[in-house]
């Protein structure tokens, strides 16, 4: 099976909340039955499990205290920006 169905699509968007464990137990399974027959889509799980692995092992640093306000600050304005875009 090559990786360009639409079962490969959503396979391959949910893949970040799948490695996290973000999913839904019902989700999890329909993702891991779609892995468990394609192996492009199994490729592309693997390549993400060892560089998620990589920057945990590489990343013990906290940001300091004015970067991790700003990112939140930013965050928060993207979320009111998003907000005010579907409220009219």
């Amino acid at each position: 099976m090559s990786c360009d169905g639409p079962d490969c699509e959503k396979a391959l968007q949910s893949l970040y909340e799948f490695l996290d464990q973000e999913l839904d137990g019902a989700s999890c399974a329909q993702i891991q039955a779609h892995l468990d027959d394609c192996a492009d889509c199994l490729t592309e799980y693997q390549l993400e499990q060892v560089v998620k692995a990589l920057v945990s092992r590489s990343c013990h640093e906290t940001a300091p205290p004015p970067l991790r306000e700003k990112v939140l600050w930013r965050i928060r304005s993207v979320q009111v920006e998003i907000r005010a875009e579907t409220q009219g």
